[in-house]
Protein backbone atom coordinates (compact mmCIF):
# COMPACT_ATOMS: atom_id res chain seq x y z
CA UNK A 1 0.00 0.00 0.00
CA UNK A 2 2.51 2.37 0.93
CA UNK A 3 4.62 1.26 -2.51
CA UNK A 4 1.86 2.47 -4.41
CA UNK A 5 0.53 5.40 -2.63
CA UNK A 6 4.08 7.13 -2.72
CA UNK A 7 5.26 5.25 -6.63
CA UNK A 8 1.41 5.66 -8.22
CA UNK A 9 0.53 8.54 -6.29
CA UNK A 10 -2.75 6.34 -5.07
CA UNK A 11 -4.41 7.58 -1.96
CA UNK A 12 -5.00 4.04 -0.56
CA UNK A 13 -5.78 3.33 3.02
CA UNK A 14 -2.90 2.23 4.69
CA UNK A 15 -5.15 0.43 7.26
CA UNK A 16 -6.05 -2.96 5.65
CA UNK A 17 -9.18 -3.84 5.55
CA UNK A 18 -9.92 -7.97 6.21
CA UNK A 19 -13.38 -9.14 4.34
CA UNK A 20 -14.56 -12.44 4.56
CA UNK A 21 -15.78 -13.87 0.99
CA UNK A 22 -19.18 -14.09 2.23
CA UNK A 23 -19.41 -10.85 3.39
CA UNK A 24 -21.30 -7.52 2.30
CA UNK A 25 -18.01 -5.25 2.93
CA UNK A 26 -16.77 -7.29 -0.02
CA UNK A 27 -18.38 -4.51 -1.94
CA UNK A 28 -16.71 -1.54 -0.14
CA UNK A 29 -13.04 -2.24 -1.99
CA UNK A 30 -12.82 -2.63 -5.72
CA UNK A 31 -9.63 -4.89 -4.56
CA UNK A 32 -9.26 -7.98 -2.68
CA UNK A 33 -5.97 -10.09 -2.31
CA UNK A 34 -6.19 -13.54 -1.20
CA UNK A 35 -3.06 -15.68 -0.38
CA UNK A 36 -2.19 -18.69 1.84
CA UNK A 37 -0.55 -22.27 1.77
CA UNK A 38 -3.37 -24.86 0.60
CA UNK A 39 -6.61 -25.50 2.39
CA UNK A 40 -9.12 -23.11 0.69
CA UNK A 41 -12.77 -24.03 0.50
CA UNK A 42 -15.72 -21.72 0.28
CA UNK A 43 -18.93 -22.33 1.00
CA UNK A 44 -22.48 -21.49 -1.29
CA UNK A 45 -22.68 -18.26 0.57
CA UNK A 46 -19.26 -17.64 -0.54
CA UNK A 47 -19.55 -18.74 -3.89
CA UNK A 48 -22.48 -16.87 -4.68
CA UNK A 49 -21.09 -13.91 -3.45
CA UNK A 50 -17.79 -13.62 -4.57
CA UNK A 51 -19.35 -14.49 -8.34
CA UNK A 52 -21.86 -11.56 -7.48
CA UNK A 53 -19.04 -9.37 -6.52
CA UNK A 54 -16.60 -10.37 -9.67
CA UNK A 55 -19.98 -10.03 -12.20
CA UNK A 56 -20.58 -6.68 -10.47
CA UNK A 57 -16.58 -5.31 -11.24
CA UNK A 58 -14.56 -6.35 -8.42
CA UNK A 59 -11.30 -7.77 -8.59
CA UNK A 60 -9.92 -11.03 -6.75
CA UNK A 61 -5.96 -11.22 -6.82
CA UNK A 62 -4.74 -14.70 -5.67
CA UNK A 63 -1.14 -15.61 -4.81
CA UNK A 64 -0.14 -18.97 -4.02
CA UNK A 65 1.95 -18.86 -1.36
CA UNK A 66 1.98 -22.54 -1.96
CA UNK A 67 0.21 -25.05 -1.71
CA UNK A 68 -2.99 -23.67 -2.88
CA UNK A 69 -3.07 -24.39 -6.26
CA UNK A 70 -4.67 -27.82 -6.12
CA UNK A 71 -7.63 -25.77 -3.80
CA UNK A 72 -7.80 -22.70 -5.85
CA UNK A 73 -8.62 -24.47 -9.23
CA UNK A 74 -11.89 -26.39 -8.24
CA UNK A 75 -13.37 -23.68 -5.79
CA UNK A 76 -12.40 -21.08 -8.56
CA UNK A 77 -14.71 -23.04 -10.90
CA UNK A 78 -17.32 -23.35 -8.37
CA UNK A 79 -17.95 -20.04 -8.85
CA UNK A 80 -16.99 -19.22 -12.75
CA UNK A 81 -17.59 -22.84 -14.19
CA UNK A 82 -18.45 -21.62 -17.62
CA UNK A 83 -14.56 -19.98 -17.02
CA UNK A 84 -10.79 -21.38 -17.38
CA UNK A 85 -8.27 -20.10 -16.19
CA UNK A 86 -5.34 -19.18 -18.82
CA UNK A 87 -2.23 -18.27 -18.49
CA UNK A 88 -1.33 -14.54 -19.44
CA UNK A 89 0.90 -14.00 -22.44
CA UNK A 90 4.05 -11.70 -21.27
CA UNK A 91 2.76 -9.16 -23.66
CA UNK A 92 -0.74 -8.74 -21.36
CA UNK A 93 -0.41 -5.37 -19.84
CA UNK A 94 -0.47 -6.23 -16.58
CA UNK A 95 3.03 -7.07 -16.98
CA UNK A 96 3.34 -2.93 -18.43
CA UNK A 97 1.79 -0.83 -16.24
CA UNK A 98 4.20 1.65 -14.49
CA UNK A 99 6.87 -1.58 -14.26
CA UNK A 100 7.99 -3.38 -17.30
CA UNK A 101 8.28 -7.19 -16.75
CA UNK A 102 8.59 -8.59 -20.07
CA UNK A 103 9.12 -12.38 -19.11
CA UNK A 104 5.98 -11.81 -16.64
CA UNK A 105 5.71 -12.75 -13.38
CA UNK A 106 9.11 -12.41 -11.23
CA UNK A 107 10.06 -15.21 -9.26
CA UNK A 108 10.33 -14.17 -5.68
CA UNK A 109 10.60 -17.38 -3.11
CA UNK A 110 11.71 -20.90 -4.85
CA UNK A 111 10.12 -24.11 -3.97
CA UNK A 112 9.79 -26.77 -6.66
CA UNK A 113 11.76 -25.31 -9.42
CA UNK A 114 8.83 -24.39 -11.29
CA UNK A 115 8.44 -20.89 -13.68
CA UNK A 116 6.39 -18.37 -12.18
CA UNK A 117 3.09 -18.26 -14.00
CA UNK A 118 0.18 -15.56 -14.40
CA UNK A 119 -3.09 -17.03 -14.96
CA UNK A 120 -6.24 -14.98 -15.59
CA UNK A 121 -9.98 -15.38 -15.26
CA UNK A 122 -12.17 -13.85 -17.70
CA UNK A 123 -16.17 -13.22 -17.60
CA UNK A 124 -17.29 -11.36 -20.58
CA UNK A 125 -13.98 -10.52 -21.79
CA UNK A 126 -12.70 -8.94 -18.51
CA UNK A 127 -10.31 -10.39 -16.16
CA UNK A 128 -11.78 -10.69 -12.78
CA UNK A 129 -9.04 -12.76 -11.35
CA UNK A 130 -5.17 -12.67 -11.56
CA UNK A 131 -3.80 -15.72 -10.38
CA UNK A 132 -0.21 -15.27 -9.51
CA UNK A 133 1.60 -19.21 -9.51
CA UNK A 134 4.88 -20.08 -8.02
CA UNK A 135 5.88 -16.60 -7.45
CA UNK A 136 4.74 -15.59 -3.79
CA UNK A 137 4.33 -11.86 -4.17
CA UNK A 138 2.58 -11.71 -1.23
CA UNK A 139 5.98 -12.60 0.58
CA UNK A 140 7.97 -10.01 -1.27
CA UNK A 141 5.73 -7.44 0.22
CA UNK A 142 6.65 -8.10 3.93
CA UNK A 143 9.43 -6.39 5.69
CA UNK A 144 12.84 -7.73 4.97
CA UNK A 145 13.06 -9.51 9.22
CA UNK A 146 10.25 -11.95 7.55
CA UNK A 147 11.58 -13.85 4.71
CA UNK A 148 14.92 -12.16 4.75
CA UNK A 149 14.16 -11.24 0.93
CA UNK A 150 17.22 -9.59 -1.17
CA UNK A 151 16.79 -5.88 -1.78
CA UNK A 152 16.00 -6.46 -5.64
CA UNK A 153 13.51 -9.50 -5.06
CA UNK A 154 11.42 -7.15 -2.55
CA UNK A 155 11.67 -4.28 -5.16
CA UNK A 156 10.40 -6.75 -8.35
CA UNK A 157 7.86 -7.91 -5.85
CA UNK A 158 6.48 -4.52 -4.69
CA UNK A 159 6.60 -3.14 -8.76
CA UNK A 160 4.24 -6.23 -9.85
CA UNK A 161 2.38 -5.60 -6.67
CA UNK A 162 1.95 -2.36 -8.08
CA UNK A 163 1.29 -2.94 -11.67
CA UNK A 164 -1.68 -5.33 -10.55
CA UNK A 165 -3.27 -2.10 -8.75
CA UNK A 166 -2.48 0.04 -11.66
CA UNK A 167 -4.07 -2.53 -13.84
CA UNK A 168 -7.28 -2.89 -11.78
CA UNK A 169 -7.75 0.88 -11.01
CA UNK A 170 -7.26 2.13 -14.08
CA UNK A 171 -9.71 -0.48 -15.78
CA UNK A 172 -12.17 0.96 -13.12
CA UNK A 173 -11.15 4.66 -13.99
CA UNK A 174 -12.49 3.05 -17.93
CA UNK A 175 -16.01 1.86 -17.03
CA UNK A 176 -16.57 5.13 -15.37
Amino acid sequence: IDFCNKNLHTSISSEQLLVDAGSSELYQVPFVHMTGHGNVVFNEQEVTNLRKYLESGGFLHIDDNYGMDGFIRPQMKRIFPECEFVELPFSHPIYHQKYNFPKGLPKIHEHEGKAPQGFGLFYKGRLVCFYSYECDLGDGWESFEVHKDAPEKHEQALKMGANIVQYVMMGLEEKQ
